[in-house]
């Protein structure tokens, strides 16, 4: 598990510096992102009980992942090693089990109340989501892993300027990263790499053509 945090934790500063170099002394307020994707996921959970609603478990899982990029950069902190923070949090997390009849919405407003109390971020409590919504850490890991590939790929060709297809043949680029990951040993050391080939490979067929 520690390997893998040291992984996250150093993409997840990838793609932040592409935002800010110097993006941990910049102290935004990931917190609050934190707590509204928390409100975005029970969303599409569903809450009203005046009308009928299914919970859409791909949206709220993808929700997850989403309170994850904003969970590992609250841990960071200016001068701290990336080994340090991935040792810390898997300390917390190591030895958390699944509980029986977690309600997805209470362990949402749980992760939300502790972020909006303290202003970070907490793993046990966001781990219990995890378990919630039926994900595991290794679920956890490579879908992580490749959403982020996934938004380095949309920098590197035009998101920022506009100028970026997302869909690809009627589909769109998430959909197609979702197939491309499922074919791939996310254990492998280059499986990041192996993402990113693979969505630039597909995107060259369907989009820019040979």
């Amino acid at each position: 598990m520690k390997q893998a945090l040291v992984t996250m934790l150093s993409m997840q500063d990838r793609i932040n510096s592409r935002i800010h170099d110097n993006w941990p002394a910049q102290n935004f307020d990931w917190y609050r992102a934190i707590w509204i994707e928390c409100a975005e996921l029970i969303e599409h959970y569903g809450y009203k009980w005046w009308k009928r609603q299914t919970p859409d478990m791909a949206q709220v899982r993808l929700e997850v992942i989403d309170i994850w990029h904003f969970g590992l950069s609250a841990l960071f902190v200016p001068g701290v090693e990336i080994e340090r923070v991935a040792e810390a949090v898997s300390l917390e997390v190591g030895g958390l089990e699944p509980q029986e009849g977690v309600d997805v919405r209470e362990a949402a407003e749980a992760l939300a109340l502790h972020a909006l109390e303290s202003k970070t971020f907490s793993p046990a409590r966001f781990w219990a989501l995890m378990f919630a919504v039926g994900l595991d850490f290794d679920s956890l890991y490579s879908a992580y892993v490749g959403k982020n590939v996934l938004n380095f790929f949309r920098q590197d060709h035009g998101y920022q300027e506009g100028t970026y297809e997302k869909t690809w043949g009627q589909r769109e680029d998430n959909e197609h990263l979702a197939e491309l990951v499922s074919t791939m040993d996310e254990s492998a050391g280059d499986f990041p790499d192996q993402v990113y080939h693979a969505l630039e490979r597909r995107y060259r067929e369907l989009v820019r053509g040979p």
